[in-house]
């Protein structure tokens, strides 16, 4: 066995001569332990959040989505939705119509995208997923399905049929309202709401839902064009190819975006605060760690003795710092370990058993990422080396030779 990893056990282990330096040493342990549980904890929270914050946006966004690069409308005829729902790996698509409308219910107005899809749209988000009340379209285009809060917003009454929605947009080509006669100006729909949605607090305040057809008549848009085409993948597809197909399908440019890139700006909050979270979390590992310093500068001023006579036998004091340094990389891998541990047991038992609650009936989102442990088990790693080198530094000829046999 390696001699200094032979001594270094032995230091690890076994107790010292003054019992503070005991103390100091199992409190640089549990501190080990402790950071190391809490840095896997935090991060195993904010992957449960990131989880918990898009996956009602899953059931609302498609797998891909097909935008036009210049203008608002891309081109989708008959022809080209047959090319696209022949490349492999592509299970449906759907052209759809969004636009900016102005809502009058009651009284009282709002602002939301209109959403015209088609009848098989159903087959694209399942939208008993997110349906709150009523129910979904049906082949009337006189029907709409709004977000739960413009519904509230609006104090819409679901499937009354004595007060009806108005649905306003501006006239193509119309470059002035006219302030006489200002509905002149604009494009006119009245329809029911038959059913609310909810997603999350942006998308029941963003979207009404429509049948295509009406949507069309409202903007007077040709059958032929669409502002985006949504395109749900099989399982088993290749993203990647199938992107370079839908490219090689439109002759004019256009951007395709997957599920990240819709919500790019959520996605980067949330790793921008992860990111801020593990670095305040290593931060706080940095200054806990400098008792590993100190634990192992105290075992060296204890071990004096036992230094020198080991360097009068021989020993080189390249191998007496390797010994310290080894312990004190032990010492935070071995709490490291057992700090990860605790750490699992704590998110399996939140996942299976909901011990901590955001609100009532709402438990802390955790989730079990394998990224997660690496990363915590390697920042601990990495730090305990460095104290451990840093502490293992003063060990020289000079500490030695004032040692006294």
């Amino acid at each position: 066995m390696n001699f200094s990893l032979y001594i270094a056990r032995r230091y690890l282990v076994s107790k010292n001569g003054k019992n503070a330096i005991n103390i100091i040493n199992i409190l640089s342990f549990i501190i080990t332990v402790v950071g190391t549980a809490a840095l896997f904890i935090v991060l195993s929270g904010f992957s449960g959040l990131k989880e918990f914050s898009t996956e009602f946006s899953n059931y609302f966004d498609p797998d891909l989505k097909i935008l036009p690069v210049k203008g608002k409308t891309v081109s989708i005829p008959l022809s080209r939705k047959r090319e696209l729902e022949k490349i492999p790996g592509v299970e449906l698509i759907c052209a759809i119509i969004e636009e900016k409308a102005f809502l009058n219910y009651e009284e009282k107005n709002d602002i939301a995208f209109i959403k015209g899809v088609p009848d098989d749209y159903v087959n694209m988000i399942q939208p008993d997923s997110i349906l709150y009340n009523g129910s979904w379209l049906s082949k009337s285009d006189a029907q709409v399905v709004a977000g739960y809060s413009l519904a509230s917003r609006l104090s819409l009454t679901v499937n009354n049929y004595g007060s009806y929605m108005q649905i306003m947009v501006p006239k193509p080509g119309t470059n002035a309202i006219n302030k006489l006669n200002i509905t002149s100006s604009f494009s006119k729909m009245d329809a029911i709401p038959v059913g609310t949605f909810s997603v999350n607090e942006t998308l029941d305040s963003k979207y009404i839902f429509t049948r295509i057809s009406a949507a069309r008549r409202l903007l007077n848009m040709e059958d032929s064009t669409a502002s985006a085409v949504e395109v749900k993948l099989s399982p088993t597809a290749n993203e990647i190819d199938v992107r370079m197909a839908i490219n090689d399908v439109f002759k004019e440019p256009i951007k395709i975006k997957d599920k990240f890139q819709m919500n790019d700006a959520l996605y980067k909050m949330l790793n921008s605060e992860n990111l801020i979270v593990y670095l305040i979390f290593t931060l706080v590992l940095i200054i806990a760690l400098f008792n590993v310093v100190g634990s192992i500068i105290m075992m060296i001023l204890d071990k004096k003795k036992n230094l020198k006579t080991l360097l009068d036998l021989g020993a080189p004091v390249v191998a007496l710092r390797k010994i310290f340094f080894i312990q004190g990389s032990l010492m935070t891998l071995s709490g490291g370990i057992i700090g990860l541990v605790i750490g699992l047991l704590f998110v399996v038992l939140q996942v299976e058993y909901k011990l901590v609650y955001i609100a009532p009936g709402l438990p802390y989102p955790f989730a079990m990422d394998f990224w997660n442990v690496i990363i915590s088990l390697a920042t601990i790693t990495v730090l305990g080396i460095i104290a451990s080198y840093i502490g293992s530094r003063r060990i020289n000829d000079r500490l030695l030779s004032q040692a006294k046999l």
